[in-house]
């Protein structure tokens, strides 16, 4: 199955319109983007609370970690640097955190509100390795930035 991110942007753009809660956009947006494709296995957002900490945020799936430094995972060098994360391998990825021992390529980009600040990371897992491509990258982040930075 491939996702069709036309109509997935389309649907994301219809439910969430007038919405400017954080935490409702990303449950609905973390439902539809779990449910557009086989290869998503966990599909979440974590929210930066504090300077340099991620905690979890809504998410479909498996548990997910509760609390992610800034200096640790996959999604903390997403959040740090402020730049997506397309990691094929996710054992050779220096130091990453196994939330879960079936993920082998994860998806992490950055969540940026109107202002420009990264206010979380949207964090996609396969149990597929080498599951995730630049265009899902691309077309995932036009979705992210067109609900929370507009």
């Amino acid at each position: 199955m491939t996702v069709d991110y036309t109509t997935l942007a389309s649907t994301a753009a219809a439910l969430t319109e007038g919405e400017t809660d954080a935490v409702a956009l990303m449950a609905t947006l973390a439902c539809e983007i779990h449910h557009a494709d086989e290869r998503f296995d966990w599909t979440g957002f974590y929210r930066v609370t504090e300077p340099g900490l991620l905690k979890i945020g809504p998410y479909q799936g498996g548990h997910g970690c509760l609390v992610i430094p800034f200096e640790r995972g996959v999604c903390g060098a997403c959040a740090r640097t402020g730049e997506a994360q397309l990691v094929d391998d996710v054992e050779a990825f220096p130091g990453h955190i196994a939330c879960s021992t079936s993920t082998r390529s994860e998806l992490v980009l950055p969540v940026r509100n109107a202002a420009g600040d990264v206010i979380a990371v949207l964090d996609i897992d396969s149990d597929r390795p080498g599951a995730f491509t630049e265009a899902d990258a691309e077309a995932l982040q036009a979705i992210l930035d067109a609900t929370f930075a507009a």
